[in-house]
């Protein structure tokens, strides 16, 4: 299928695995009838994030690329937007690539980007890439990453959040992908989104599809499977701990709830088998309830 992933039947399993090509020139095909933009990245992890700088890079082979970013960390935030306080932002070079940095949460990035800093609205958001996993439902929400997508998805923008990490021992992992030996690890995590973001901007975003969420191990590159996949409905368990009389902080040590409801054509389950996981995402899901417990729960006005 030339520079397209190739889709082929896993055998016996009822899921879809992908097949990557390397990607060359962007075909002159847009995503609507208007011109292409610019892809407009940001990520959870701040302007210091040792994935971004690769990301862009990877990302300008394909497409102009503007970058607004949380002046530092702001993981675990959700889609958390600022009210009350007041947003600084100034511009930043990494690299020598101008960057947009901002005092708030990964959501105000992606909301400011749109609508207040540029002329135009990019054609795509892309968050990340994540220093860890955001597979499973419970981490899916909390995702400062996912929330940075979702942002783009109520503006009316595809988006897609790209996450690398190890499914166990995260708290471990991390002193690795934080190292300064890890930029062939953020390297081959730019070539893997770089190629999904092509391949979604030639084909064009899924039909009812509000974001994308991919995630992959740290040891995956532009030829490992990918496999498109459904959230798992894990969650977690306790995130802080005490450090003395009265205080608390966050040390999730990285219990998990439900990890036995994954079934194998889930994003948990891809990724143990050290597949990427690709997860089309809708967010305005209603529940399927009884006819009794709708007529119960139901109430006509008097």
């Amino acid at each position: 299928m030339g520079n397209n992933l190739a889709a082929n039947s896993l055998e016996n399993e009822g899921i879809w695995v992908f097949n990557c090509h390397r990607y060359g020139k962007i075909p002159t095909r847009e995503l609507s009838c208007r011109a292409l933009s610019y892809l407009l990245v940001t990520n959870d992890d701040g302007v210091d994030s040792p994935a971004l700088v690769p990301l862009v890079k990877a990302l300008a082979l394909i497409a102009e690329v503007r970058v607004v970013v949380p002046g530092g960390e702001r993981s675990w935030i959700g889609k958390a937007i600022t009210r009350w306080a007041d947003i600084p932002i100034e511009k930043v070079k990494r690299e020598g690539i101008e960057m947009t940095a901002v005092g708030g949460f990964p959501a105000d990035c992606t909301n400011l980007a749109i609508h207040s800093l540029f002329d135009e609205p990019p054609d795509m958001v892309v968050s990340g890439v994540n220093i860890g996993l955001n597979a499973g439902l419970g981490f899916f929400l909390s995702s400062g990453t996912v929330g940075a997508a979702m942002e783009g998805w109520i503006a009316g923008l595809p988006a897609l959040a790209f996450s690398l990490g190890v499914v166990d021992g995260d708290r471990n992992w991390k002193r690795e992908a934080l190292g300064e030996r890890s930029r062939p690890l953020w390297e081959r995590a730019a070539e893997i989104s770089a190629d999904i973001v092509r391949t979604v901007r030639e084909d064009r975003f899924p039909e009812g599809t509000d974001l994308i969420n991919v995630n992959f191990g740290r040891d995956a590159d532009v030829h490992t499977p990918r496999v498109v996949t459904q959230l798992a409905p894990v969650g977690y368990g306790a995130l802080f701990g005490q450090k003395e009389d009265g205080v608390y902080s966050h040390q999730f040590a990285g219990g998990l709830r439900n990890e036995a409801d994954v079934l194998p054509e889930m994003d948990f389950a891809v990724l143990r088998q050290g597949r990427v996981s690709i997860t089309p995402v809708r967010l305005a899901h209603t529940a399927e309830v009884s006819d009794s417990i709708r007529s119960r729960l139901s109430r006509s006005g008097s």
